[in-house]
């Protein structure tokens, strides 16, 4: 279902808010971040209702919203970290609702691309003030990506990190600390048949990774004729070669200096549509926007037909030049 862009403005402009807050997301403090995201609705005289679940509940909990929200003539938004907007996002894709999202998360790569704030005061009037903008999405077989979509490597260090999250807690450099020792562990080959724009290939690689965030992509230092295909309306795919421990220990610095995508072992392309198909699993684990999931193969990769519509920031309008007094 899909409303005009007018319909979607009344919305965003006037229409009740309906905030799925991951209550698992962030550092514990939900009472304080409802606190300071009503502060600021309640001051500019908005509606609001708090859908506060735990990730168990988030699928079904995001479909309710978007009934509310279309029942209502409201916003669906999404608090929590990428996974948690991930899956708002997809229950909000199509629907003809306004999207808007209160980033909580460890890294907040959306809303960091989005020029959101990660603050909860600053990013609640973003929802006051901000405007409508088209937001491109990448699928995977039934799943829809805003970050990224991968298979290998990077899927385990997501798998591992989960793990040192829930032992050490969920901050940013207990994120890095796991990657950083996952990476320096030896790791699986993958045989992978891959066809895109009528081609198809063999390749072995350690990590596919299908790339929608220009923040981050910039961030490990993808080159930027690279990154260009996603204002070309595609998504990045990038592929590591196999290597050894002193080859990894090179990337790794290279990630540092966001410099990753000079490296002869690593390999980027530009696609529409990419088909994978591992050789001999009938099955395959797929990280998605920073959780893992098991997909049947083969999987298929694309830019999602429709876009999100979602709140951003307003412009900052031109600052007037100077009047001479002289000339008034």
């Amino acid at each position: 279902m899909t409303n005009s862009l007018t319909d979607l403005q009344q919305r965003a402009r006037a229409g009740p808010f309906f905030v799925v807050l991951n209550g698992r997301s962030g550092h514990g403090d939900t009472d304080v971040t409802c606190a300071r995201i009503k502060a600021v609705l309640d001051a500019a005289g908005r509606s609001y209702e708090f859908l506060i679940v735990e990730p168990a509940q988030l699928e079904t909990t995001a479909a309710r919203a978007v009934q509310l929200a279309l029942a209502r003539g409201g916003v669906v938004v999404a608090a929590g970290g990428d996974g948690t907007i991930n899956t708002v996002a997809l229950a909000v894709i199509g629907s003809g609702v306004p999207f808007a999202v209160l980033p909580q998360g460890t890294f907040n790569y959306f809303g960091r691309a989005n020029h959101i704030p990660e603050d909860p005061t600053a990013a609640a009037q973003v929802l006051v003030d901000g405007e409508l903008k088209p937001v491109q999405v990448g699928r995977v077989n039934e799943r829809i990506f805003l970050v990224n979509a991968s298979i290998g490597l990077y899927a385990k260090l997501l798998e591992v990190r989960e793990v040192d999250k829930a032992r050490f807690g969920r901050w940013r450099f207990v994120a890095l600390a796991s990657a950083l020792l996952t990476l320096l562990r030896a790791h699986r080959q993958w045989d992978l048949s891959i066809e895109s724009e009528g081609e198809r290939r063999s390749v072995r690689t350690l990590a596919l990774f299908a790339g929608n965030n220009s923040l981050q992509l910039e961030r490990i230092g993808i080159q930027p004729e690279h990154l260009a295909a996603l204002d070309r309306g595609e998504l990045v795919g990038t592929m590591l070669r196999p290597i050894g421990a002193l080859g990894m220990m090179g990337l790794i610095l290279r990630g540092t200096f966001g410099r990753l995508g000079y490296a002869e072992q690593v390999q980027s392309f530009g696609f529409r549509t990419l088909s994978v198909a591992p050789r001999g699993r009938r099955h395959i684990k797929v990280g998605i926007d920073g959780e893992v999931c098991r997909m049947r193969a083969p999987l298929q990769f694309s830019v999602a037909s429709e876009a999100l519509w979602l709140l951003v920031p307003a412009p900052v309008p031109e600052s007037q030049p100077p009047v001479d007094e002289a000339l008034a």
